[in-house]
């Protein structure tokens, strides 16, 4: 069913979305948002490219379509909040349990409809704390990050794995790697899903892909291939502990943003007898990295009932994260023998982070095949504060609004004549009208409707004979039913009002011809509220009035007090206002009134200046 939605843009310029300049809000992949979710439910539909959009299996069930990726984000003085739905923009699938993919996978994925927070601020060296089980962070299309492990591990006194299908889940001490052990059952793109909720353990390709990150695409095989383009890997996750994941490429020498770009080496090795390794295959597996010691606090030192299978084809070298070592504990040194340290990650220079940062990286071979510890060590390098939440605090300002509620706009406009052709940025599934006018004033309702099928819609539009339409706006009259489940409707034209509603939202057009509404004194919600002399503030501002200029408009002014705000901007999808105010050490303390002052409208209104007395405390 299609609901009406009486909300509009007025196409008078074009914006993008402004996530602020913080590495942790702004690396989050929002281009394709408003795209639906899609797999390939089997082989022979990844053959014939005949791709899903509901679907069904185990617990993984769609019985209406689901937008992928992340689609709120929300900003506060210590943390960023992320709302997803865990489904890839890339098509994913299919999954099988064995080689010749003749087995199903028992589940496909599902909305998860998680609220993940970040620490605004990398958390300092800890060390001691183990991945869990489960996600450890979120990649930036919003789908999870778990760590090497499958969670299972040897069980010496059956001399079997412990397994998903019976069998307990082992020792805990050989615990089996992920890669190795459930590859088979990843998609092209080294994805599976627990229960339904779509993960990867190591190498994420498609995000890579997305994000142009040295990952070429064929659409017609569904394959991935490694392709190194010569630039420093993107940013791909955030980890619970607040420090990024980058892909496998970084600068050459760490603190050097001008060396050679190349590829991260591992700290790990196979405990195969080189550099002075303990040789599993011949001494069979009865001992201990000593990186279990230093990181887990485990014995290296093991006794008769808990050694492991000796190595075969069964259980080969690498069948377990135990059989590995540290290249540090063999006596190689880091920087020259290898990169990336006990935690998968080195303190270095990014394009994001010009003064440093301590990150972990995505570890590959050359082709792009994954290598241990994949993305993360066996413990975080920080503190995991972050995590799932049930909620986000009233004080977290949304600064994006995506997948349903992504604000439509047009990416191209040409004319030739009398016909205009317009490409539209809208939500798949979504129905607009195109209406046009001479002056701004007087609006025709057009003829040209359509029903988005895609995040890029083309459309044409054909002016009277007199030519005079100069002016248009596109109008969101209604969306096809969707898994709105962790959603907000901002539109008001979901399948169902919910409880999870955020702040933000997409507000109507411009006030009437007389101007726009009477400012009151406490026309805008601030963040933060108060703030120390001497610093700069990130100032987000949400105008609380009715009927205020549209979400496009940005502020010629924003001040706090006297003190004048710079780096003015607007987000069109959620009419958020950012800028960045410096109070001076020289400040009288005590509460300021923070002002937002809008030039004339485009159709003479005068300008606007809205304020909230004492809206922010000088501390």
């Amino acid at each position: 069913m299609t609901k009406v939605s009486r909300y509009i843009i007025y196409l008078l310029i074009l914006s993008t979305s402004y996530l602020g300049a913080e590495p942790q809000l702004s690396s989050w992949y929002t281009e394709k948002t408003g795209k639906y979710a899609r797999i390939f439910t089997s082989k022979a539909n990844e053959t014939s490219e005949t791709t899903s959009i509901t679907w069904s299996r185990g617990q993984g069930i769609q019985n209406s379509p689901a937008y992928a990726g992340i689609h709120e984000i929300y900003n506060s003085e210590d943390w960023v909040y992320i709302k997803t739905s865990g489904l890839g923009f890339h098509i994913m699938g299919p999954w099988y349990l064995n080689e010749a993919k003749t087995r199903d996978f028992p589940s496909f994925p599902g909305n998860t409809a998680t609220t993940y927070r970040i620490p605004k601020s990398p958390s300092a060296y800890n060390g001691n704390v183990t991945t869990p089980a489960g996600a450890i962070g979120y990649f930036v299309d919003g789908v999870a990050l778990f760590d090497a492990t499958d969670t299972f591990s040897y069980i010496t006194s059956s001399g079997s794995d412990g397994s998903p299908l019976g069998g307990g889940r082992g020792d805990g001490v050989w615990n089996r790697d992920a890669f190795v052990n459930e590859g088979v059952t990843f998609d092209a793109a080294f994805a599976h899903q627990a229960m339904n909720l779509h993960h990867y353990h190591a190498n994420a390709p498609a995000i890579r892909h997305l994000l142009g990150g040295s990952v070429d695409y064929n659409e017609s095989t569904n394959r991935y291939t490694e392709n190194f383009n010569g630039m420093h890997s993107p940013i791909l996750g955030w980890v619970a502990d607040g420090h990024p994941v980058y892909g496998p490429y970084g600068y050459d020498e760490p603190n050097d943003p001008d060396s050679e770009i190349r590829r991260m080496i591992s700290g790990y090795q196979k405990r195969d007898g080189t550099n002075d390794s303990t040789n599993l295959n011949s001494t069979g597996r009865r001992s201990l990295p000593r990186w279990v010691s230093t990181l887990e606090g485990r014995s290296t030192s093991i006794s008769s009932n808990r050694y492991g299978p000796n190595v075969s084809n069964q259980y080969i070298l690498g069948h377990y994260l135990e059989d590995y070592a540290y290249k540090g504990h063999l006596g190689l040194i880091q920087r020259r023998d290898y990169d990336l340290d006990e935690h998968n990650g080195r303190f270095c220079v990014t394009p994001e982070f010009p003064e440093g940062v301590w990150a972990y990286f995505t570890a590959v071979e050359d082709d792009g095949t994954p290598v241990f510890p994949y993305n993360v060590g066996r413990n975080y390098y920080g503190t995991p504060s972050g995590g799932s939440v049930n909620a986000i605090p009233a004080q977290a300002v949304k600064v994006f609004s995506g997948g349903p509620n992504k604000q439509h706009q047009a990416k191209t406009i040409s004319s030739s004549g009398n016909v205009v052709t317009f490409v539209w940025d809208t939500v798949e599934g979504a129905s607009y009208r195109v209406d046009a006018s001479p002056d701004l004033k007087t609006w025709y309702e057009g003829n040209v409707r359509f029903t988005a099928d895609s995040t890029n819609q083309g459309s044409i539009y054909n002016k009277p004979n007199s030519g005079s339409d100069r002016f248009y706006r596109m109008v969101r009259t209604g969306i096809e039913d969707f898994d709105n489940n962790g959603f907000s409707d901002d539109f008001g034209d979901g399948p169902e009002p919910n409880a999870n509603n955020g702040g933000g939202g997409i507000n109507p057009g411009g006030g009437g011809a007389g101007g726009g509404p009477n400012a009151t004194g406490n026309d805008l919600v601030v963040s933060p509220e108060r703030g120390n002399t001497g610093n700069t503030f990130n100032l987000h501002i949400r105008l609380t009035i009715v009927g205020g200029p549209p979400n496009f408009a940005a502020p010629q002014l924003v001040s706090i007090g006297e003190y004048q705000g710079t780096n003015i901007s607007r987000n069109p999808a959620n009419g958020i206002i950012s800028a960045s105010v410096r109070i001076p050490n020289t400040a009288s303390s005590g509460k300021a009134t923070v002002f937002v002052r809008f030039g004339p409208g485009p159709r003479g209104e005068p300008p606007l200046n809205l304020s909230l007395v004492d809206g922010f405390e000088i501390e």
